[in-house]
This record gives structure tokens, sequence and C-alpha cells, in this order.
């Protein structure tokens, strides 16, 4: 945690992540209660945006809308 109590979020190669960043996932992830949509690794998310957990980011992928990713499973384009 910095001074300020701002929350550091950290990709899966330690980058740090802001809202507004691309990131792109780092291995193909089945999506829950998507009907079967499995994203591919290599998928880019444009303009994401940080949640109240370091561990996840919100954003919008080619297919699904509003999902919420794990940082673990992305790296900052």
């Amino acid at each position: 945690m910095s001074t300020d109590d701002e929350i550091i979020v950290r990709d899966s190669n330690g980058n740090i992540l802001k809202d507004g960043d691309s990131v792109s996932l780092i291995k193909d992830l089945k999506v829950k209660g998507s009907g079967g949509v499995t994203l591919k690794r290599g998928s880019v998310a444009k303009n994401i945006r940080l949640t109240d957990d370091p561990d996840e980011i919100e954003c919008n992928v080619e297919k699904v809308r509003g999902l919420v990713l794990r940082t673990e499973f992305v790296k900052k384009v």
C-alpha cells in the first residue's frame, strides 16, 4: 500500500495497472455464465477499470461486457 491509501494493482508480470490501460490474456479462459464462451490467449481488453479488490479488474472483451478478470491472468500491453 502506498502512503495515500491508494490500492496498487499489478498484472502477472508485476507492472502497475491504472484505469484506462489495455491488457491481454496470458491463457485461455472459460467465462462462467456466458453460455460456453472461451476467451483465447492474447485477447485484448481495452480501457480497464480497477475495482476495490487489487486482484481483480473490470473490462469489456469482444464477446463479453462487464467482465471481471483476475490480474494473475493478464499482462499490460
